[in-house]
């Protein structure tokens, strides 16, 4: 008896294409270039690294690399909360000023107390952080209002709030300084310079700080029904509020992360002086702009990502230090970042541009 198969020479021969391994398409020039622009703002940092590593030795040197960390966390935590702002389709012009707003409120209690009757009470310096944090938030609320309620343009309202808040930061103190932010042990208000000075297993605070609060943004945008619904703001107002969303709340809470980022970046800025003064963050708010556009977010709304808007905060803060680095005048510095800013607005509606043209040829 055999012990070999019988074959069913019936049965039809197998086809050799069904056991050739299935190739990837190719990406056409037009893929690649897109793919090129979507990751622009890692290619400007990684440029930016070489060519400043190869023109100061000191570039690339530890402390300064941390140093250049730490600036950048400040500008970083500003561009997170103007990108939920952005994402909406609006603007947010105040930051700068709300930080300073914040930073002389904190300071005014560390150094001088609240007056009650005859006698002051003295906070601790979490309580004052946090006051300070609320503080910008109301002041991020009210413009959420004005704007939402009074019909109010984002970019005049916000430009009037630069005004208002920077005016309330100088009242503050009669246009004069808080000098010594310390504390002492009798008031119990010491510690204040943990946030701005102190490092922990060698990365300053500041850096943590940043990233719990990018860590926070991330996970809010994309994995919470409130992200969700900011895209929607952005993407088309008229289409969210028909499918039940509250656009005038989801408009109010953006402008109130907005403020709140801002007030704990001037707090992080002041705790880093160790003083508080009425002209904290001037024109920060011109780099958390920056940053989120460069980022990848589009003025217009509905586009966007937190890590872009990181990535952004980090080549503004990489070019600028560069810049100082290797002895390039302030003016120059100026023009070289204005141009970069205007550099990635073309280079957003490029790739705007470049997406329809793909999208009509594969439909």
């Amino acid at each position: 008896m055999s012990v070999d198969a019988e074959v069913d020479k019936s049965a039809p021969p197998p086809d050799p294409a069904a056991k050739a391994p299935r190739q990837r398409p190719k990406m056409s020039a037009g893929q690649i270039a897109l793919l090129l622009v979507r990751g622009r703002t890692l290619v400007v940092l990684v440029l930016l690294v070489i060519i400043f590593g190869a023109l100061s030795p000191d570039y690339l040197s530890q402390s300064n690399l941390i140093t250049m960390t730490k600036h950048v966390s400040i500008n970083a935590i500003l561009a997170i909360g103007v990108t939920f702002v952005i994402l909406t389709g609006g603007i947010d012009l105040s930051v700068g000023s709300i930080a300073g707003f914040a930073s002389m409120i904190s300071g005014g209690l560390l150094f001088n107390g609240l007056s009650l009757g005859d006698g002051k009470i003295f906070f601790s310096a979490a309580m004052v952080i946090l006051i300070g944090i609320v503080v910008g938030a109301l002041v991020g609320a009210l413009n959420g209002t004005v704007i939402t309620r009074f019909g109010v343009a984002p970019f005049i309202t916000t430009l009037g709030m630069l005004y208002v808040a920077r005016g309330f930061a100088q009242l503050r103190s009669n246009g004069g300084t808080f000098p010594d932010l310390s504390g002492t042990s009798a008031r119990g208000n010491e510690g204040f310079h943990i946030i701005g000075v102190d490092s922990w297993l060698g990365i300053p605070v500041a850096v943590w700080i940043m990233v719990v609060v990018a860590a926070a943004a991330i996970i809010v945008t994309t994995r919470t029904p409130f992200g969700r619904r900011v895209f929607a703001v952005g993407g088309n107002e008229r289409a969210a509020e028909l499918s039940g969303i509250r656009t005038k709340r989801i408009k109010i809470a953006v402008y109130v992360i907005s403020g709140a980022c801002a007030a704990l970046a001037g707090l992080l800025l002041t705790s880093e002086l160790g003083a508080a003064y009425p002209d904290t963050a001037t024109t920060y708010e011109l780099n958390a702009i920056a940053a989120a556009v460069l980022g990848g977010t589009a003025l217009s709304g509905g586009r966007g990502t937190i890590i872009g808007t990181v990535m952004g905060a980090f080549v503004i803060g990489f070019l600028t230090d560069g810049l100082v680095l290797v002895g390039v005048s302030t003016f120059w510095q100026s023009v070289v970042k204005g141009a970069v800013i205007i550099l990635a607005v073309i280079t957003e509606q490029a790739q705007q541009k470049l997406q329809r043209r793909l999208s009509s040829r594969t439909a």
